[in-house]
């Protein structure tokens, strides 16, 4: 049981980090889409027609703070969920020791 909290509590955690990892890559794909989108006069962006590849950016921009909040704090969220898993295992573990312990003593006791 110990084994199999142990291997959630890392999977978490593991989840959490690569989650955490793919922020910086994004973040830089947003400048640069960023970048790409406001190089253009107003006058350009504000004329695109409705389903434009133009549009299409801007919808995109507008909508990548969301996504990147989401990986930080579903992230960070994960990471937590790991540690709080690891920490129950923990807690289960020290619960048990003394009856693990009685055990032990009554059965290596002489008859």
């Amino acid at each position: 049981m110990m084994m199999v909290l142990v291997l959630v509590a890392l999977f978490f955690a593991g989840q959490g980090v690569l989650m955490h990892s793919q922020v910086s890559t994004e973040e830089v794909a947003f400048h640069k889409l960023q970048g790409e989108y406001f190089i253009l006069a107003k006058t350009e962006r504000e004329s695109a027609a409705t389903g434009s590849e133009l549009n299409q950016k801007l919808v995109e921009i507008q909508n990548y703070p969301s996504e990147l909040l989401m990986l930080k704090l579903v992230g960070v969220g994960k990471i937590l969920t790991g540690i709080f898993v690891l920490l129950f295992g923990i807690l289960i573990a020290l619960v048990m020791m003394p009856k693990r312990l009685a055990q032990v003593i009554s059965s290596s006791r002489p008859v």
